[in-house]
């Protein structure tokens, strides 16, 4: 048994302690074991599920998923300090100093009279800080562990801030359909499928850009559609969906369809 004095409230010295507590010799042996590699996945499904709760609107999910984007916070920086790399005290130190250094407008003599102005600020700084003297450079600092279509949407914001765009939404509806037929040809011939697949998805988030669509929310809530709807389809059926035919399962999601409207 660890010596720890419990509490009604705690704060995040507690949290360090525990979480040092956790890592020391008679803790946790699952926690004693984890490396940076082995919970990164849990870094992002946190991330997600905080997100998650955010869009629902549900404060008491998001007070307890911010809670466990924390602990990976603490999680990391507890190894890390471990490892004589840096620690949690490193870790606030430096977002406190990147907050000072990228609000110029708020902390230095930049002007910045609407959230555009403050953005283009922050972008600015951002680049000296990174040493990114190119738009190439910028582009290629865009963390690649980001859902795909979102880095789309952020390498081809950054594209169009350096004045690489179109100046209407037509060529780009053009060249989602040449990519649609190239996908196509791709498919009947099978060459190249995944690459054309890759293009067809890029023109698509460019085409939504456009439309003032966000590519990531469109597709979830193309997801949370086909689940609704497969639902029904389901209940319609009232029986395993893998004893009807192709034609039967189609008339089922019409009707699924026709029952939302």
């Amino acid at each position: 048994m660890v010596n720890f004095q419990m509490a009604e409230n705690y704060g995040v010295e507690d949290l360090l302690n525990i979480m040092q507590l956790l890592r020391a010799p008679g803790g946790c042996p699952w926690d004693r074991a984890q490396t940076h590699q082995s919970i990164r996945a849990n870094m992002l499904e946190e991330a997600y599920e905080a997100a998650d709760a955010i869009d629902r609107m549900d404060m008491d999910n998001l007070k307890e998923e911010l809670g466990d984007v924390l602990l990976q916070v603490v999680f990391h920086a507890s190894m890390a300090q471990e490892a004589g790399a840096f620690g949690f005290d490193d870790v606030v130190d430096g977002i406190c100093k990147k907050l000072v250094y990228r609000h110029p407008h708020v902390f230095g003599t930049v002007e910045a009279r609407d959230p555009d102005g403050a953005l283009s600020a922050w972008d600015a700084q951002k680049r000296k800080e990174k040493g990114q003297s190119t738009a190439g450079d910028a582009m290629d600092s865009v963390a690649r562990a980001l859902p795909a279509l979102t880095r789309a949407a952020k390498l081809q914001s950054k594209a169009a801030k350096a004045g690489f765009d179109w100046r209407e939404v037509s060529p780009a509806l053009d060249k989602l359909s040449e990519e649609l037929e190239e996908f196509k040809t791709a498919v009947r011939e099978d060459s190249n499928v995944e690459e054309e697949l890759g293009d067809l998805l890029f023109a698509a988030v460019k085409a939504g850009r456009f439309a003032g669509v966000d590519g990531e929310a469109a597709l979830q809530g193309a997801c949370e559609k086909f689940i609704r709807r497969f639902c029904a389809v389901e209940a319609l059926a009232e029986g395993p969906l893998d004893a009807l035919d192709v034609p039967e399962l189609e008339a089922l999601w019409r009707r699924a369809k026709e029952q939302e409207t």
